[in-house]
């Protein structure tokens, strides 16, 4: 498994699998939709943790602390605390 951030005018944030499948979304999709997130994040962890994730630790812990970041402001907004 491999993950690749791609910048550019359109960003991509591209999951590869052991079989060579890929898949690429945009990380605001993921930023706005915490949800969604919580899958490739969890395989990503997964994958880290048993050897298989080649590359991509970087990437993925930055957009996680994007996420995470984000939810949170969304929680203070929600709650009038920001």
């Amino acid at each position: 498994m491999s993950v690749r951030c791609l910048d550019g005018v359109s960003p991509r944030l591209v999951l590869r699998d052991a079989r060579g499948g890929r898949v690429g979304i945009d990380p605001h999709v993921l930023v706005r939709n915490p949800q969604l997130w919580f899958r490739p994040d969890e395989g990503a962890r997964k994958a880290a943790a048993d050897g298989s994730l080649r590359c991509g630790t970087t990437a993925l812990g930055g957009l996680a602390r994007r996420v995470d970041r984000e939810t949170a402001h969304a929680v203070f907004r929600v709650s009038g605390l920001e």
